[in-house]
């Protein structure tokens, strides 16, 4: 069952434009159906295959002339070589938009052949997991109480939705893929045990400082691993690292990442939840609600080709606020909160209006588990939702 994605639109915009486009995103994200989807008529071809990778690398030219453009590229980070001769084609068809789609799960080392050899030549764009907007979309179902706890608990992988699928059973299976083909293979992590311990500990912080000493403690590894595993996790998109915004702030900032998962269904899984209702009644449940506030937001930029610009504000007083959004000169607040209602403005608002001034704070939200934004009366403070998200709106 097709499931309609929002970034439909901006794919086919930019294909129409540029010679190659890539779209990049963990496995399972969608890519290739959605590739598939949306450029029927193009040949398709997946490297994820070891043979035809092989065939990719070895013999780039003759397998370009094999399956020509248009041409729908998989996983094409397991034959870089074959970006050179991408190149060559794109080059010989100088006038011609629409040639090649690839995608690639392995973000870090599919960007270094991309700008050895395709800058200028390639738009990048970046495939997450369902945003709730989608699911609300493909179900008729409003995002909000225990509905939305529930598409958090399974998390936005399209196959769970699209073939109803336990989603317990689906992230034991894709753990399985992910380790061997992502990590141990492409990736060279030799020590899948601890790197699975690695994993469910970082599930259990998502929302939190990220501290290498403590990982480091806790798992009985060194802190350059931990660093080096996190690596991993970013370049296959299952973590994002959330930098501090303290520009201007002074010397009393926290500088340290936070970090978050970027689907919550697999953050659910690893921490040990394995229903709603234990996520509801989870002490992880509001920096799940956080990690899924944060993944919505950065989905609604990804869908419009947009790279996020988003930071949290942490001081060494315990002031603090999720998410930071500059704004030009000034800022929008944004504070995730797990309930249907929300009375007052936050401390960690009155903070930084007071370091910044208030005439540089743009917008005061705090994103709740109901739907339908509204501005509470008498107060400069919104209330919004993970659907609308009317909080990125400049000038909301």
């Amino acid at each position: 069952m097709w499931i309609a994605r929002e970034i439909e639109h901006t794919i086919k915009k930019i294909a129409s434009q540029r010679p190659v486009l890539i779209v990049t995103g963990c496995r399972q994200a969608g890519k290739t159906s959605l590739l598939k989807q949306l450029f029927a008529k193009a040949n398709y071809i997946s490297l994820d295959v070891p043979a035809v990778a092989q065939e990719a690398e070895e013999s780039g030219e003759g397998f370009l002339a094999k399956y020509s453009a248009p041409l729908v590229v998989d996983e094409v980070q397991y034959a870089p070589k074959l970006l050179r001769y991408i190149k060559k084609e794109v080059d010989r068809n100088r006038e011609r938009s629409g040639l090649y789609y690839l995608t690639g799960s392995q973000k870090f080392s599919l960007m270094q052949g991309v700008t050895e050899s395709l800058a200028g030549r390639a738009a990048i764009l970046e495939l997450y997991s369902l945003s709730a907007r989608e699911l609300e979309s493909f179900s008729g179902h409003r995002a909000e109480g225990n509905q939305l706890a529930q598409w958090i608990f399974k998390g936005g992988y399209p196959e769970i939705y699209a073939r109803d699928l336990d989603p317990q059973r689906f992230f034991s299976d894709y753990l399985v893929t992910y380790l061997e083909r992502d990590v141990r293979q492409a990736l060279q992590v030799r020590n899948l045990r601890d790197f699975d311990r690695f994993m469910r500990l970082a599930a259990v912080r998502t929302g939190q400082l990220l501290s290498l000493n403590s990982f480091a403690s806790d798992l009985g590894l060194s802190p350059n691993t931990i660093k080096s595993w996190l690596s991993v996790l970013e370049a296959s998109n299952i973590i994002y690292l959330l930098e501090p915004y303290y520009r201007n702030l002074g010397k009393r900032i926290v500088k340290t990442p936070k970090l978050y998962f970027l689907d919550t269904g697999l953050a659910c899984y690893l921490a040990g939840i394995r229903t709603t209702a234990e996520l509801t009644q989870s002490a992880l449940l509001g920096a799940i609600f956080e990690t899924h506030v944060l993944g919505q937001m950065i989905r609604r930029d990804a869908n419009r080709g947009r790279r996020s610009s988003i930071f949290f504000y942490r001081d060494h007083y315990g002031h603090e606020i999720d998410f930071v959004i500059p704004v030009g000169e000034k800022l929008k607040l944004i504070e995730a909160k797990w309930a249907e209602s929300y009375a007052d403005t936050p401390k960690g608002f009155k903070e930084i209006a007071a370091l910044t001034g208030q005439k540089n704070i743009l917008t005061q939200s705090v994103v709740t588990a109901l739907r339908g934004p509204r501005k509470l009366t008498g107060k400069n403070l919104w209330l919004d939702d993970t659907v609308e998200l009317r909080s990125l709106e400049t000038g909301a």
